[in-house]
């Protein structure tokens, strides 16, 4: 307890004086890198959000919305045509407006000439964007003036007119910071070296202070035209350790913590059993997936026989049970329920310990001497699971496995790092020679191409863009993907997402474990904070919130 109010003291230090129209709030994770960009970590989306406007995003309702541009492109409004591309395939043509009202936090408008250059920089091979496959599908992009322009795309997709991730970068701060070595980008770009550069931010706020591994400041941007900003100031505040937080929120160190980066579902519960009268708590079903990533560059990973005896030797109906009260349900594949293009007749690995053992067997790894397995060199079945440091219940459960497999005669050995290495090397890197547990956050309907696509494994080569962490290759997979995407047909497309869950069942490329529920603790005097339960998180419209 003396370490913890240690603890508790220096991180109420290491933040501003506090004022009566400020906002603090606790988050388990600071961002490997403010760059909109590169590399791909709630931390960095959930503080973006109040900065930072996308062109269209997903609202509350789980719809498309134009933030940054006037008008959704469709075919029925003739915004979206339909061309066929210099190979004959089909591609289409879309056409957005920059709302009038755009401006940098420093006063310079929003431009096509910062479309034009984010598209620059998302295409080139060096530049370390995280989700190039966008930029790269764009065939080119014609200005039209200095508020419309016209993508090209090489595709016609089911979703075309969702550019989410078309993240919209500042020509006139970043663009000689860019050609002066675009192999050196990701590590010299304002966001990371001049952060707190209002010529970075377009939305409602902009940051003014960004001190590493502990806290990031954001004030009103003076050049906003949507609604006036309710706080003078935001603090958010990054404590690792969730107890520690839960501390902080009891000892007024911050004001809420959010569901998309707080307390885990277990410790939240018991926090709500105690009836605290100041809070105001939310559960959120969401589109979270919870899972285990093996590095199938690893012989015995490769091996699926490997990974099902893990998956029936998991127990993960008594976990979600236990530690979750029945909130987060099992996952079977990486699509969940709440999306429409769910399919529930996937096949589904019960806890079957016998039949794990079998499997085993068969793999080569058998009992021997002692109590772990080996192989026939006599190699001990040992394997290693990383994930996040300071989250309780990620801990839980690599212990809970550990115990379960351990039965089994496998010998799991847990290591934890803080979040920004995890995210920041190990994962991007495929640096991790086991297993690693962390969660994706999706979008409705979302394609995992770029987790799931043989062409989107990281590596130096490709400056380790794609975030197919585990190395999985498999033609029908792509073709899957490649089929999904251009599909117009809803019937057509639901069979085709039917027949990638039953192959992603069935061959494991990440092991399913929950999909998380958000549990969002706030101030009952907070006004306007609404979960979406998606990608785009509640920050989004932070120009809503108020103390009420």
């Amino acid at each position: 307890m003396i370490r913890l109010l240690a603890l508790l003291s220096l991180l109420l230090l290491a933040v501003p004086a506090r004022a009566k129209d400020d906002l603090v709030i606790g988050i388990t994770q600071y961002p490997v890198t403010l760059h909109p960009g590169i590399e791909s970590m709630l931390a960095k989306t959930y503080v973006l959000a109040m900065a930072r406007r996308p062109i269209t995003a997903y609202g509350p309702d789980w719809k498309l919305i134009c933030m940054l541009c006037e008008t959704l492109p469709t075919i029925d409004n003739k915004l979206a045509v339909p061309e066929k591309t210099a190979d004959g395939k089909q591609g289409v043509a879309l056409t957005y407006t920059l709302r009038a009202d755009s401006v940098w936090a420093d006063g310079t408008p929003v431009t096509t000439d910062d479309v034009v250059f984010t598209w620059e920089v998302g295409r080139h091979p060096q530049s370390g964007i995280a989700n190039a496959e966008l930029y790269r599908r764009i065939l080119k992009i014609e200005s039209k003036d200095k508020r419309s322009f016209v993508l090209h795309l090489d595709r016609l997709t089911f979703d075309y007119n969702a550019i989410n991730d078309f993240a919209l970068l500042p020509a006139h701060v970043e663009k000689k910071r860019f050609l002066a070595a675009p192999a050196e980008y990701r590590n010299r770009t304002a966001y990371d070296q001049d952060s707190a550069n209002p010529g970075l931010y377009n939305g409602p706020y902009r940051v003014t202070q960004a001190v590493q591994g502990s806290h990031i400041v954001l004030e009103p941007n003076s050049h906003w035209k949507g609604a006036k900003p309710a706080f003078a100031r935001i603090v958010v505040k990054t404590v690792e350790n969730t107890p520690a937080l839960e501390a902080n929120l009891l000892s007024g160190g911050i004001d809420m913590i959010p569901g998309e980066l707080g307390l885990p579902l277990d410790q939240a519960i018991a926090f709500a059993r105690r009836n605290d009268p100041r809070f105001a708590i939310t559960y959120k079903s969401s589109l979270v997936y919870e899972h285990l990533d093996a590095n199938l560059s690893v012989p015995m990973l490769a091996d699926l026989r490997l990974r099902q005896a893990l998956m029936y030797g998991t127990d993960r109906a008594a976990i979600s049970k236990q530690l979750f009260d029945g909130r987060q349900p099992v996952a079977h594949t990486a699509v969940n329920p709440l999306d429409g293009v769910h399919a529930d007749d996937v096949p589904k690995y019960s806890f079957d310990p016998a039949k794990a053992a079998r499997l085993l067997d068969e793999a080569g790894w058998t009992m021997q001497s002692g109590p772990i397995r080996r192989n026939a060199k006599g190699e001990p079945l040992y394997i290693e699971l990383a994930t996040t440091a300071g989250n309780r219940t990620r801990e839980l459960v690599a212990q809970v496995l550990q115990a379960q497999w351990k039965k089994l005669g496998i010998d799991l050995r847990i290591r934890t790092e803080p979040p920004r290495v995890l995210f920041g090397q190990t994962l991007t890197q495929r640096r991790f020679p086991g297993l690693v547990m962390y969660a994706w956050y999706s979008a409705p309907e979302s394609v995992p191409r770029t987790t799931l696509h043989s062409s989107q494994i990281p590596a130096e080569a490709n400056a380790w863009a794609g975030q197919n962490y585990p190395g999985y290759k498999n033609p029908r997979m792509d073709q899957l993907l490649d089929a999904i995407e251009v599909e117009l047909d809803r019937t057509k497309r639901v069979e085709l997402w039917r027949q990638l869950q039953h192959l992603y069942a069935e061959e494991l490329p990440a092991l399913p474990l929950f999909f998380r529920a958000d549990t969002f603790i706030l101030p009952k005097a907070l006004k306007g904070v609404t979960p979406t339960g998606h990608q785009d998180p509640s920050t989004l419209w932070i120009e809503t919130w108020r103390w009420g």
